[in-house]
């Protein structure tokens, strides 16, 4: 072993706390992108091996009756490889032991066998039977909810006849990973099911006999989506069908794919934070190592060492910390990676998880922190090359001290000795202190973002529940309803207010630009579910011109004035032209609104509604819901108070659950920071710390000099780390931004208190830590140290 390694080991053995900081800082760099970007490609993975394993369609279709002769003509559309026409219906649910009504998903099963796509997963059970018309098999989420096990019972209300069913098997489907109810904003395992029957006992219960209502594709690889979209619109329009739609539109699959995207994006906002951080973290210490070992490399250098070698030396100084610090990143990134991904896994219900064993993730990793603590040694190594032996052999020339201040003998009156030393040692060096100040201004800033998102969602939850959509329940119909059924609508038992709507589906268009979307027809002076502005401010839908969502208007790129295309899919299709009449602000998906009135005459028809938002009586709830179970015209009915909670729950297993795991890497960050800094700035005050010994001050007296000037610091980095913290705050918010959801950019005052609070408490950890070393400076050290 050569002399420098022997002086290596020493070295590493001797800063082992500070190298311990910045290594701890370089693992949360590396513990965030390993967990992020495996993570996500776990999931990824898993997705499109149950996709193909299943044969998830790549196009679907629904209608109101077609004829099953219809299928081989689909078949015949260029692109095409399969086509599988089926009965999808939904239909009200009574379940034993529970007073809300729940809906169904009825979906019909081939007489011979699985389906040909979008094939069932079985978990427990079998097939229902064809010769049975009352066996179902339900999805494993809701049967999970109501403890259902095969043989278990429920009744359905389908097309007006209420019947018996019976439980013969339990299954996942690719096509409904994320299965949401009419109405609903969030999957509600308790009250939403998908029931799968034999396509005989569906086709008689409903009157589809010999007909379908629901046709999935699946595409060649080298066809063209929209031509074969087109080619279904032509072939299904005169049979009351609704334009088809690609996978990208199909809503599991939307909400699946918005999930990832969100999970990915995280990988691209913090990891970097903690590697910037890092490489000043190494910059700080590497600088004062060099500065401590000055006479050190001037004999090696007069000893015949050249410049490279002793820059080498250096460099696995920095490279063994990086090391460190990969090698506790990777094991932790693994398993935070594995823990998201079985916490994903389970949220969206996989059947199985495929664990992504990339290693250059990996490699990734490792390189990248490498680079940002060799980036922030370049400074010091270039110290060490510009020094000559004569010179560096010799005691550093003493600081030149100058008046901090004007008026100084004014000024030296006001404050204490003590203090004095401190601004006097912060003057000194301004380049470490403004770097250990930013270093601490990032840990602040990291901390903010990281604590942002609680903020954000809680404002969503305000202005989405309590401020827009203020309705108890809301009732969807299978079928448009003519505008007379608000009166019997409002005759059920304890509702207090009705207010209609009408949706529409739509393609709106500008230029190359367009999205598929709802149109919604809102009453005049609607008030249980009201639109809001940008500025949270109620509007008033004009009685021409259409409202659309700010999102959208930043997709399409149109402003208040622009013209739109917009295609009407439902019923008689044609393309009409609307002026965007003002800008909402929506947080879920992408919306278009304009007057129902002004709705009715562009679809030339009399006035009818989709569905009602109720404002009802909270002490005869199980009335009501006894009536609602016997409308046999309803499809399902949303409840807004458990919509919320099912929102609360969705937030608090993926969105606060990440949002925990970034807060604990920056406190981490945050204690690797200070404690880095606050030994430093005893390495650099020793000599005068223990002189202060021998000329009669106390060791509390010495400490609170050490500790006042890093105190100052922490206070100084607060406010850019405020600053910085906003930014990423902005930064992170339109990463995660996306068609189906979006949050506000709030950050509450508490947010920033909150953050300071915990750099303020790991500062006093450190300082405790440090504090340790200045009590066991004795009179015997103090005289050794050199003059």
């Amino acid at each position: 072993m050569s002399t420098l390694d022997t002086k290596l080991q020493r070295d590493l053995r001797r800063l082992w706390g500070q190298v311990l900081a910045i290594a701890l800082v370089v693992a949360g760099g590396v513990a965030s992108l390993v967990m992020s970007t495996g993570s996500f490609r776990s999931l990824d993975e898993t997705r499109t091996a149950y996709y193909e394993r299943h044969q998830f369609a790549d196009i679907f279709a629904e209608v109101t009756r077609a004829p099953k002769t219809l299928v081989a003509r689909i078949a015949e559309i260029s692109g095409v490889a399969a086509v599988e026409a089926r009965i999808a219906e939904f239909a009200l649910l009574d379940i034993p032991n529970f007073r809300e009504p729940a809906t169904g998903r009825l979906i019909s099963l081939p007489e011979n066998g699985p389906p040909l796509l979008n094939r069932p997963y079985m978990r427990v059970g079998r097939l229902p039977d064809a010769n049975d018309p009352d066996e179902v098999m339900v999805n494993e989420s809701f049967a999970k909810a109501h403890s259902f096990e095969p043989g278990d019972r429920f009744s359905a209300t389908l097309n007006g006849r209420k019947r018996e069913l019976t439980i013969v098997g339990i299954a996942l489907s690719p096509e409904l990973v994320y299965a949401i109810g009419p109405g609903d904003r969030m999957p509600d395992d308790r009250r939403f099911g998908v029931i799968w029957m034999s396509e005989r006992a569906l086709a008689e219960a409903c009157d589809l006999d010999g007909a379908f209502s629901s046709v999935s594709l699946k595409l060649m690889p080298d066809a063209v989506e929209t031509d074969v979209i087109d080619a279904i619109d032509d072939l299904l329009e005169r049979y009351g069908g609704g334009a088809a739609y690609g996978r990208k539109d199909q809503t599991s699959h939307a909400y699946l794919n918005h999930g990832l995207d969100m999970l990915r994006n995280m990988s691209r906002t913090l990891p970097p934070i903690f590697l910037i951080v890092s490489a000043f973290l190494v910059n700080l210490t590497l600088s004062r190592l060099v500065a401590l070992e000055r006479e050190q490399i001037g004999l090696l250098k007069a000893l015949g060492y050249r410049d490279t070698s002793i820059v080498v030396h250096y460099l696995k100084f920095v490279a063994a910390t990086a090391l460190i610090g990969i090698m506790i990143g990777s094991a932790a990134g693994t398993w935070l990676g594995s823990y998201v991904t079985r916490l994903f896994g389970e949220y969206y219900r996989f059947p199985f998880l495929v664990f992504s064993e990339n290693f250059n993730v990996y490699v990734l990793a490792a390189v990248l922190s490498t680079a940002a603590a060799l980036g922030g040694a370049l400074r010091s190594l270039r110290e060490i090359t510009s020094l000559q032996a004569a010179v560096a052999m010799q005691p550093p020339a003493p600081p030149t001290f100058r008046r901090l201040l004007l008026g100084w003998p004014t000024f030296g009156t006001l404050i204490s000795r003590r203090t004095m030393m401190m601004l006097r040692n912060i003057a000194r060096k301004p380049i470490r202190a403004a770097l250990a100040t930013l270093g601490m201004a990032f840990a602040t800033g990291i901390l903010v973002v990281s604590l942002f998102v609680r903020n954000a969602m809680e404002e969503l939850i305000d202005v989405t529940y309590f401020m827009a959509d203020r309705q108890d329940a809301t009732i969807s119909f299978a079928e448009k309803r003519p505008e007379t059924v608000l009166f019997d609508v409002s005759r059920l038992p304890g509702v207090l207010a009705v207010e209609p709507y009408r949706q529409v589906p739509i393609r709106v268009r500008k230029g190359s630009r367009e999205r598929r979307t709802l149109l919604s027809g809102r009453p005049a002076g609607a008030d249980l579910s009201r639109i809001i502005d940008v500025d949270l401010r109620t509007v008033s839908l004009p009685e021409a011109g259409v409202a659309i969502s700010a999102y959208l208007g930043r997709l399409l790129d149109a402003r208040v004035g622009d013209i739109v295309e917009v295609d009407l899919l439902d019923g008689r299709r044609r393309t009409i032209q609307l002026t965007v009449a003002a800008l909402v602000e929506d947080y879920f998906g992408i919306a278009a609104m304009m007057d129902a009135q002004a709705l009715s005459r562009l679809l030339r028809e009399a006035p009818t509604v989709n569905g009602v938002h109720l404002s009802v009586d909270d002490g005869k709830l199980d009335l009501l819901y006894e009536a609602i179970k016997r409308i046999p015209t309803v499809a399902g009915v949303a409840l807004q108070r458990v919509s919320l909670v099912n929102f609360r729950q969705s937030l608090a297993i993926i969105v606060t659950t990440m949002a925990g795991i970034y807060t604990g890497l920056s406190v981490v960050i945050a204690f690797g920071v200070v404690y880095n800094s606050a030994r430093i700035s005893l390495s650099e005050h020793a000599r005068e710390l223990a002189t202060l010994r021998v000329l009669g001050f106390s060791q509390g007296e010495t400490m609170r000099i050490l500790l006042l000037e890093l105190a100052v610091i922490v206070a100084l980095a607060q406010p850019p780390g405020w600053a910085i913290g906003y930014g990423l705050s902005w930064v992170m918010n339109k990463q995660l931004a996306g068609e189906l959801m979006r949050a506000p950019l709030v950050v509450e005052n508490a947010t920033y208190v909150l953050a300071t609070a915990i750099v303020f408490f790991a500062a006093l950890i450190s300082a405790l830590v440090v504090g340790r070393r200045v009590y066991e400076l004795d009179l015997v050290s103090v005289l050794k140290t050199r003059e």
